[in-house]
């Protein structure tokens, strides 16, 4: 079995292909064509930016699922799936955190497959200031509720989870790690790190990390200072997994080349 997951930074966007522009957030194909070539048996969005009825995306052979944020032009989530799913639930059943269409759980036979957007723990002052994100506390919050849920379904049986889950899990996740340690930037604050290695150590693996421990490959790039031609990027996009289900791993691959976002797509191979 093949997934694709693809934080895509605005669907709508992402669709149209952009032409004549040297700039490397452009492409010269859209959404479109790169669905189709990556082939995905399941194939997830995040931060489709949409409301209910802005885009009609479908595809032959494929039923799809979505999640929307209340607010406008933020957040969201999307499924594509050629396998028929026993259920389909969105959010994690907790009023606090479902308004902002991070989460799309689908119930397969073998396993649940969780599509996640996490949030971003928002901007940190500027030096002198040593404050923290002004979010990380609602990120705690979240992280602890979004593990124990994940954690209850892993107790029926095994889970894939995938999404752009906005954090650098290790130094080697992130280009110049002590400059943003030193900033307490979000997505590599100790608090976030220490979440991600706490969850993977209590029976679930970093499918990517598992196969490529010395690799350095990023998968988010932020446009400003051209730092995605200089490869200065954050691995951000994660397949996680049960160990449970690491003898059905195949590969778990980065797609570098592809762009139309300020990330790219993350790949998941079951045997």
């Amino acid at each position: 079995m093949k997934f694709i997951s693809w934080n895509v930074n605005g669907l709508r966007a992402c669709v149209k292909p952009k032409t004549g522009n040297d700039d490397p957030k452009y492409d010269s194909k859209g959404f479109e064509a790169y669905f189709k070539a990556l082939d995905a048996d399941v194939f997830c969005l995040q931060e489709t930016k949409m409301q209910e009825g802005q885009l009609d995306l479908q595809f032959e052979g494929y039923e799809s699922f979505w999640n929307y944020a209340d607010k406008k032009g933020y957040s969201g989530t999307a499924v594509y799936t050629r396998i028929h799913p026993l259920h389909v639930t969105y959010g994690i059943g907790i009023d606090l955190h479902d308004h902002e269409g991070r989460v799309i759980t689908l119930e397969f036979p073998e396993f649940y497959f969780i599509t996640c957007y996490t949030p971003n723990s928002g901007e940190t002052p500027a030096p002198p200031t040593k404050n923290m994100p002004k979010r990380l506390e609602y990120r705690m919050e979240w992280e602890a509720d979004f593990q124990a849920y994940l954690r209850k379904l892993d107790e029926k049986k095994p889970i894939i989870l995938c999404g752009d889950l906005n954090v650098a899990h290790k130094e080697i996740d992130v280009s110049n790690p002590d400059k943003h340690r030193k900033n307490h930037d979000a997505g590599f604050t100790d608090q976030e790190r220490e979440k991600i290695d706490l969850f993977l150590k209590s029976g679930f693996t970093d499918t990517f990390r598992q196969l490529y421990p010395e690799q350095v490959t990023y998968s988010f790039w932020t446009y400003r200072g051209f730092c995605r031609p200089k490869n200065l990027g954050w691995r951000l996009d994660y397949f996680i997994i049960s160990n449970r289900l690491t003898d059905r791993l195949k590969d778990s691959l980065i797609h570098t080349e592809i762009m139309g976002s300020d990330h790219c797509p993350v790949e998941l191979d079951l045997k």
